[in-house]
């Protein structure tokens, strides 16, 4: 699973702005983030991904362990290790990282109630107890300190019920909420989606200051752009987002993005993922060979 890692940094803009590193994970699309106070030299690492291959459903973590090695590069201390929901496309790296750092893990309090919801789908009622498995359940509103940057959670449902946003900042990490504007918005048909209010999440983004940045969890390209991208501005995203943008009404958003989802297959990831990342990126408990099996139901979707 060793690659070549794409990665830029986005500098810090002056007092109170994050230094941004985002890199790229190719096989999922996804955007990882190292957020920097560059007063303190602490750091946040957001929405690591630990790479799995679903033919062989062999695990890597090639990409945590480049952010490790920025890490000790620049001299940085390590504060916390989030994660803005239980991502259903790839496996999350939290618990590694944490086993090798000691910083604490965190994700939003709703991951409860996302776990309440697979124990069902995956016949397992007493699985995903999800407190002890992370430090810290963030409720909307909340705050947290990237040493001396104020950081604020935003509760944002829609693509998943409990979903959060992290504005470090004038720098808002936006997760599966919005793409770049050439690419629109996140799909909201996964269990506890709901496209109605991942409107009213995006629109409480977009409540920001225009100059603020942008990044996002997933970035696919577009049929006119090959190289990733993840870095955006609230006004940019306001004008020119294809499913958001220029002032679109709700319900016209809603019935786009529905008809959208209808055609978009499952993530081949998906039915492992929620059983590692409900338990902060742990795989299943090993059974007597060492080994991890996981559950995988038939027929539901």
């Amino acid at each position: 699973m060793s690659q070549d890692i794409i990665s830029r940094v986005s500098p810090s803009r002056g007092a109170g702005s994050p230094r941004v590193v985002g890199f790229y994970e190719p096989d999922t699309g996804s955007c990882q983030y190292i957020c920097v106070d560059e007063e303190t030299k602490k750091c946040a690492l957001i929405d690591i991904v630990q790479q799995f291959d679903p033919r062989s459903f062999s695990t890597a973590f090639d990409h945590a362990q480049w952010a490790l090695d920025y890490v000790e590069r620049e001299g940085l201390e390590l504060e916390w290790i989030l994660d803005t929901h239980p991502h259903a496309d790839h496996f999350m790296a939290a618990a590694w990282l944490k086993e090798r750092t000691g910083a604490p893990m965190a994700i939003g309090e709703k991951a409860r109630e996302i776990a309440a919801l697979w124990r069902k789908i995956y016949n397992m009622p007493d699985a995903f107890p999800v407190d002890p498995d992370f430090d810290r359940l963030f409720a909307d509103g909340d705050r947290l300190r990237i040493g001396n940057l104020d950081v604020k959670v935003m509760l944002s449902p829609g693509h998943t019920l409990g979903s959060i946003t992290y504005v470090v900042g004038d720098a808002i990490f936006a997760h599966d909420t919005l793409m770049q504007p050439d690419a629109g918005t996140a799909r909201a048909d996964f269990p506890g989606g709901d496209a109605g209010q991942l409107y009213d999440s995006i629109m409480a983004i977009l409540d920001h200051p225009d100059d603020y940045c942008i990044f996002i969890g997933h970035d696919y390209g577009t049929k006119d752009r090959d190289e990733p991208a993840w870095e955006s501005t609230v006004g940019e995203q306001k004008a020119n987002n294809i499913h958001v943008g220029g002032g679109r009404p709700k319900d016209e958003y809603v019935r786009l993005r529905k008809e959208r989802d209808k055609t978009l297959p499952l993530p081949d990831r998906m039915l492992a993922a929620l059983q590692v990342n409900l338990r902060g990126g742990r795989l299943p408990e090993p059974e007597g060979d060492g080994h991890s099996y996981f559950k995988i139901p038939a027929n539901k979707f």
